[in-house]
């Protein structure tokens, strides 16, 4: 992915990609794949944007970046074994961190318990990711 590529208005345009159905169904079949890290951030960035207190500005870039998340095919495609989220992860990184001052504590605690869902070990443990976005 281009630094080009990371300005806030390149990745609002993939907004027209997302609705909650897709991303949801995303999650879903790619989350094995696409490992705890990008699902985390994918779900992090998902709580805010169903936060009240997060203005429009912020839900633009989110809507963007998730609508990305959602295509298949974008800058390396999904289906690259081992590569294919790659640049999924960094754009979702890119906006995690300008958008980091408007995560709370409940919304890392809801995307936190929401990833346990989709990865528990077979101890039966939920080991919560790394808090990176700090």
């Amino acid at each position: 992915m281009s630094e080009n590529a990371l300005v806030p208005q390149k990745i609002e345009q993939y907004g027209r990609h997302y609705d909650d159905h897709s991303l949801w169904s995303k999650i879903k079949s790619a989350a094995a794949n696409a490992g705890r890290k990008v699902i985390y951030n994918v779900l992090l960035l998902y709580y805010m944007l169903t936060d009240a207190t997060i203005p429009l500005r912020h839900k633009r870039l989110i809507i963007g970046v998730l609508g990305y998340f959602i295509l298949p095919i974008d800058l390396i495609p999904d289906f690259i074994p081992g590569t294919g989220f790659a640049d999924d992860l960094l754009a979702l990184l890119y906006v995690v961190k300008v958008l980091h001052d408007s995560i709370t504590p409940e919304i890392k605690a809801k995307a936190q318990a929401k990833c346990n869902d989709y990865f528990k070990t077979d101890s039966g443990q939920t080991p919560l990711p790394p808090d990176n976005n700090r």
